[in-house]
């Protein structure tokens, strides 16, 4: 192991740097609040294709991309430039992917058949040139610093600012893009819509590349590794994907994937038929979503320090399934406050802030438990995988995302929801048919997902005494060199 290997220090890091790390995310924010709560609605009730046909599609596509991934991640791994491995692809990357994300919305008029290939083409394409900005991104974390809390505390601003972006996106598209009588219909709101979001991502990223220049440049983890064969590289990658931690992670936050992928795909949905929320309180629903997520942002940080990454994540995502499981039980059962006539919203803003607050702790907590991956990897090939790890988080993700959409378009089917209804117009039985299905799914895919994550290995006091040894194993290697000259 060469002294290039050695960890980055355990350190708190500035203020400023954490926030410049985290205006990065904000592409990622604005294309995940495309995909997962508008992309569906336009091309099923604007475009006018089947609901379980564009779930389909989207999967397809996402699942397809997914795939690239992992190659990303190796590649960014093993860049080689003046400034370092990550800055290059956050630099030349941002104005391709704002080009591919305006023809993902601007589809000409052609066939069905036509029109559900531009859909997996364009997805593809924005999917992986998002990942090119995500990866090496995300994988600057554990460079920045080996602190247990202190990347708790840089994932966090990574959220915020994701979270951010999305729900800045998200008011605009509520009050200003589709302000009319059409609402969420209306064609003539998705161009700003996807113009406003291009400019938000190719800004976002650039700005935080610049940001963290100086830093990442100089980095003393710019691991030289040969040249190698097509084989070698795949077997490296098998090797470092093997880790067992990386494992179990990754197969529990799969579950907590698809649980979004379904919410967010249903959501506007919920909002707008079940609920029949006014133009005034989607609005307001955009801001709750915000004011959960500055909860987890200051809450996150000591229920780590008090319960550690696995468990803090367990008992968040114990309390996001049951209190969103609780919502829908009670208006089917008829003792949602407010019923018989329209639900409280109220009590539905509590349960939701209560319910998203927790589920974003627990995504925030599994993203800094895959950092502390990398020095468990290390240890045992003596290589920082940063990229690859993250690069398979998301690939993992993108499937569970698919699959999430899939299974969103799945429920609409099952409960026979019509293509071009009116908020108001929807029979009961078939809005109580959506609230069964989205319970039942995410009540056994999010505990099925928290059970698996009692398996991940790796506590603070693991993670502290696995940097003490890569740092003594570090320090021995140049007195061995010297030794033997």
């Amino acid at each position: 192991m060469s002294a290039s290997l050695t960890a980055p220090p355990a350190e708190r890091l500035p203020l400023r740097l954490k926030i410049m790390h985290g205006l990065g995310s904000l592409a990622y924010g604005v294309k995940e609040n495309g995909f997962s709560t508008f992309l569906l609605l336009f091309y099923n009730q604007v475009i006018g294709l089947d609901a379980g046909l564009v779930g389909t599609a989207i999967m397809a596509a996402l699942i397809f991309d997914a795939f690239i991934d992992p190659v990303i991640g190796e590649m960014t791994d093993r860049t080689r430039s003046r400034w370092g491995r990550r800055l290059p692809w956050l630099y030349f990357t941002p104005l391709p992917l704002a080009i591919a994300w305006m023809l993902l919305w601007s589809p000409p008029e052609m066939s069905d058949a036509a029109t559900v290939a531009w859909l997996i083409g364009f997805a593809i394409i924005v999917r992986a040139l998002v990942s090119m900005c995500e990866v090496p991104s995300i994988a600057i974390v554990p460079e920045l610093t080996a602190d247990y809390d202190e990347r708790t505390r840089v994932m966090r601003y990574r959220f915020l600012f994701g979270w951010g972006g999305g729900l800045v996106l998200l008011v605009l598209a509520y009050g200003v893009f589709f302000n009319g009588a059409k609402g969420l219909v209306d064609p003539a709101g998705y161009f700003p819509f996807a113009l406003t979001g291009a400019l938000v991502m190719l800004g976002a990223v650039m700005l935080s590349a610049a940001g963290q220049h100086k830093r990442i440049a100089v980095s003393n983890l710019h691991e030289k590794r040969p040249p190698a064969r097509l084989s070698h590289i795949i077997g490296e990658m098998r090797e470092t994907l093997s880790n067992r931690a990386f494992l179990w992670l990754t197969f529990a936050a799969l579950f907590g994937f698809v649980n979004q992928g379904i919410t967010f795909a249903l959501n506007n949905y919920l909002l707008s038929f079940f609920w029949q929320f006014s133009q005034g309180e989607m609005v307001a629903y955009v801001f709750l979503l915000f004011a959960s997520m500055i909860a987890a942002f200051l809450c996150v940080a000591p229920l780590s320090a008090r319960f550690g990454k696995r468990d803090g994540a367990i008992v968040a995502g114990a309390i996001s399934i049951a209190f969103n499981s609780a919502i829908y039980f009670s208006w089917m059962e008829g003792f949602f406050p407010g019923l018989p006539g329209k639900p409280s919203v109220a009590w539905m803003f509590g349960l939701v802030f209560i319910a998203n607050s927790c589920s974003i702790m627990l995504m925030i907590l599994s993203s800094s438990m895959m950092a502390d991956v990398v020095e468990a990897s290390q240890s045992e090939t003596g290589r920082r995988s940063e990229g690859l790890f993250f690069a398979g988080y998301f690939f993992m993700q993108k499937c569970a995302t698919g699959l999430g959409i899939f299974v969103a378009g799945m429920i609409l089917s099952f409960a026979a929801f019509p293509a071009g209804a009116e908020p108001g117009q929807v029979a009961q039985t078939v809005l109580g048919n959506l609230a069964l299905g989205y319970m039942l799914a995410i009540l056994v895919v999010g505990a099925l997902g928290l059970m698996v994550m009692r398996r991940f290995p790796i506590s603070r006091a693991d993670h502290e005494a696995r940097l003490a040894l890569l740092d003594d194993a570090a320090r021995a290697e140049p007195d061995a060199n010297a030794a033997h000259p």
